[in-house]
Order: C-alpha cells, then sequence, then structure tokens
C-alpha cells in the first residue's frame, strides 16, 4: 500500500525520437502535445480484507469481571477463528464477514453464593461499508452493523438446569459491533488517504528522463489536472478511475530544465464515468537523412525515357530537404535530361501503404538546354506519378516498435505490489510537421491500461 500513489508513473508512456539526430543538425523543436489517459486502479478485496485482518486483533473482545454491568455474574472472551473477509455487494457497497469464537462463564445463584458454569460457541457477525473517493485524494468509509449469523448457539449446561444465553451474549456483541465499525472506518481511511502520494508521483515529473539511451532524447511530462469517477464494486475487487490531463515535451540535446516541485496537487474533479481507454499523442523525428537513404534506395541510378529517341535519363544524385513548408526531392539527372528536377509536395501518412507520402506534387526543371526546359512537360508527368507510386516513407518500423515499447512498459511491476497490464488498440500518424532537420510524426495512440494494486 506504501506506494499505491506511484500509480501515476504510468504517465511515461510517450515514446518519441524514434530515429537519431544527425550530429551537426540543429536539434529541432518538438510541439507540446496535450494528452488524455485514464488509468484504471483495481484494488483486490483481498488487499483491503489484510488491511482490516491487520487492525483487529485475534482477541477482539473480553469482559473479564463478574461484577461489572450490574453485578451480571457474566464474563464474556471474543476471538476471531478466521480471517476477515470482504466481498462486494450488490448496492456497490463491501460485505465484511466476521468469524467467532467465543468463551462464556455464567453465574446462578443469590446472596453471593453463586455456581458457575462455561461454554463455548460460535458465530459470524455481519457488516456493510460504504465506500467513497473524495475531492482531496482521501476515501471515506462507512461500515454499519449488519447482523449476526449463529453457528452455534450459547447454553450453561447445569445437569438439570440448561440456560441459554444467547441474550446476555448479543447485548455485548452488539456494543462490540459499533466499536468494530469505528475501528474499521478508522484503519481504511487512514490506510486509503492518497495525498502524500499524488505529491510525490507529481514531482515525480520534475526531473525530465532520457527516454533514448543512444541519443540525446529527453521526455518531459507536466499534469495538469486529475479528475476522477466513482468507483466500481465488484465481488472481488474495486475499480477506480482516473483520468489524467498531462502536457509531453520532448527535447533533444541538453536536458530541459526542472520543474518546481509542489507541497500539494489540485483536488480531484468528479465526473460521472471515464472511458477504460484512453488517446495518448507522442512523436517520432525521422530526420532529411533519413529520408534522403530512403529515397536513393529507390531512385538512385535508375534510368527513364525522356523522350522517344532520346536518350535514356539517369538520377546520379538524390537528397531530401524542407522546401517553402513542403518536402522537396531533388533527383540530380545525367543523359537525356542534364540538371536537376525537384518534385515538392505536402507530406501525409497513407495508412494502406503505411507509408509517408507526397500529395498535391509540384515539379520544376533546373536546366541550361533550353530545349530540355521545352521538352520539360512532356517529362513532368512520368518524373510525378514515380515520386507519387513509388517514394514513401515507412512508419510500419516505426509503429511496431512503438506499439512493442508502449506494451512492453504497460506490462510489467514498476514497483513491488504495483502490477500494470495494458495493450495498444490502434497506433497511427495523425500529423506531419516539417522542421530544420526531418520530418515530425505526431502519433496518435488508443490504448487500455489497468493498475493492480498488490501487497497494501
Amino acid at each position: 500500500m506504501k506506494n499505491i500513489g506511484v500509480f501515476l508513473i504510468v504517465f511515461c508512456l510517450s515514446w518519441t525520437g524514434f530515429y537519431g539526430q544527425d550530429s551537426l543538425v540543429q536539434a529541432p523543436v518538438f510541439p507540446k502535445m496535450k494528452s488524455s489517459l485514464v488509468m484504471p486502479v483495481r484494488i483486490p478485496l483481498a488487499e483491503l480484507s489484510t488491511v482490516v485482518n491487520h487492525s483487529v486483533t485475534d482477541l477482539i473482545y473480553e469482559d473479564d469481571s463478574f461484577n461489572d454491568n450490574e453485578n451480571d455474574q457474566f464474563k464474556v472472551k471474543v476471538w476471531k477463528t478466521r480471517p476477515i473477509r470482504l466481498v462486494g455487494g450488490t448496492k456497490q457497497n463491501l460485505l465484511v464477514e466476521v468469524p467467532l469464537k467465543i468463551w462464556a462463564q455464567k453465574g446462578i445463584g443469590t446472596l453471593g453464593m453463586y455456581t458457575y458454569q462455561e461454554t463455548t460457541f460460535e458465530t459470524v457477525m455481519y457488516f456493510s461499508t460504504s465506500v467513497k473517493f473524495n475531492t482531496d485524494w482521501t476515501v471515506a468509509t462507512s461500515t454499519q452493523p449488519n447482523g449476526f449469523k449463529w453457528i452455534s448457539k450459547p447454553v450453561l449446561d447445569f445437569g438439570m438446569v440448561k440456560i441459554p444465553i444467547t441474550p446476555l451474549v448479543e447485548k455485548s456483541l452488539k456494543k462490540e459491533q459499533q466499536k468494530f465499525c469505528e475501528t474499521m472506518d478508522r484503519q481504511m481511511d487512514a490506510q486509503l488517504d492518497f495525498r502524500k502520494y499524488a505529491v510525490m508521483a507529481w514531482n515525480s515529473f520534475s526531473q525530465p528522463f532520457r527516454i533514448l539511451d543512444d541519443y540525446d532524447t529527453w521526455l518531459k511530462i507536466t499534469p495538469v489536472s486529475v479528475s476522477v469517477a466513482p468507483m466500481k464494486i465488484y465481488r472481488d475487487a474495486i475499480d477506480v478511475y482516473f483520468g489524467i490531463q498531462v502536457f509531453s515535451e520532448t527535447f533533444t540535446g541538453l536536458a530541459p530544465a526542472s520543474s518546481p516541485l509542489v507541497t500539494a496537487v489540485p483536488d480531484l474533479t468528479n465526473v460521472a464515468a471515464l472511458s477504460p481507454q484512453f488517446v495518448l499523442q507522442t512523436t517520432a523525428n525521422i530526420p532529411y537523412s533519413k529520408a534522403r537513404a530512403m529515397a536513393e534506395e529507390t531512385f538512385l541510378n535508375r534510368e527513364f525515357d525522356f523522350r522517344e529517341g532520346a536518350p535514356k535519363v539517369k538520377v546520379t544524385g538524390i537528397d531530401v530537404l524542407q522546401s517553402d513548408h513542403k518536402l522537396e526531392i531533388e533527383l540530380r539527372l545525367q543523359g537525356g535530361v542534364n540538371g536537376t528536377a525537384f518534385v515538392n509536395g505536402i507530406p501525409v501518412y497513407d495508412p494502406d501503404k503505411r507509408k509517408i507520402v507526397l500529395s498535391k506534387t509540384r515539379f520544376r526543371l533546373r536546366t541550361s538546354n533550353i530545349l530540355q526546359k521545352t521538352a520539360s512537360l512532356l517529362f513532368q508527368g512520368k518524373i510525378v506519378r514515380m515520386i507519387e507510386n513509388e517514394y514513401g516513407i515507412p512508419t510500419s518500423e516505426l509503429e511496431d516498435y512503438a506499439r512493442k515499447s508502449v506494451e512492453q512498459a504497460f506490462n510489467k511491476e514498476y514497483f513491488p505490489g504495483m502490477k500494470m497490464k495494458g495493450s495498444v488498440t490502434s497506433l497511427k500518424p495523425s500529423q506531419l510537421l516539417l522542421t530544420a532537420s526531418g520530418l515530425t510524426a505526431v502519433i496518435d495512440m488508443t490504448a487500455a491500461l489497468q493498475l493492480l494494486v498488490q501487497g497494501m
């Protein structure tokens, strides 16, 4: 339980900078991403049962005087026979079962002359507990008695006289049952105070952290606000859904400045419901050197016809760069055309090809040959179609790597007693941004995640 507040650590699920940066190129400025994350926290009722059992000793109640309670000539001891058990009720409440063994001794007589007899019997006490998450990160429980079930009723055997003492025992147990309610609420409320853990988790993001070992790529996470939906109580667990708004920023080069530490976190905002899935945005940078290498694999040393009867045109060199907010491919040509062809367009993501391709392409030819310039209208259609049909920056490797990395992070134990389970349901680039050094892909991920709390 001592680590439960660190569930916010899972904010660190933005994987950026999949491709490396050129060391001589100025580091790009990545966009600041606002992400929405839903964190279901599952607390097994077996864990809460452990908390309750630690707070309630085996000897629950003892009356060791015959003379108290108006000289009732009655002693009683009450023990737990088995661990206290919690299960979910049908009214979004907890049902508490406390099995008891009771020893009782009763005196029969008058004028100070008594005969004593003792007996041992068993019963089960029941309680009902409601649970609510407060906006100040504390949990409030309210426990009420819910009756008894006698396993064997208490009877004192004085030979010819058998005296049932159920009313005497029940009177004592009802009094102790109310005290037990107060004890359980006090212990559970103290154990389920999330405030200091929320501050610890919030401040854990004051220091940016390196997300790639091979490159100076840093991720900075800034929580903004947290909301909480009503608890859902099942037969064996409690689910709490937190909605978390965060900003994620990616930096390359030197580590960015740390955020100031906080001593308190914002209050929770109550919402009616939260989706079990969440959307997270991250970025991946593809340097122009990578884009150029992919173009060279496809087009370098390719030959094609310029026009009928003319020598073939050969691609002898390629470059890829940014020009007027568009991605431009430069093809250096020899043969039927000597010069440089420029094809630029807007980069878009093609989900069928799983590639970044060019749309709204434009063509121009730079050559000193006037005749070749004149003939370029016949030539440009062939070049443009070739670029549009064959050139693309594959994202399948990037997508598969991001999915694998996220799911590896989802399914592990970050801290003792805090196990994460999750999966990515969809992942694709949604926006492409051109920077001075490369292409930045904004990646949308839809995922489902759960934090299981154990070892409270």
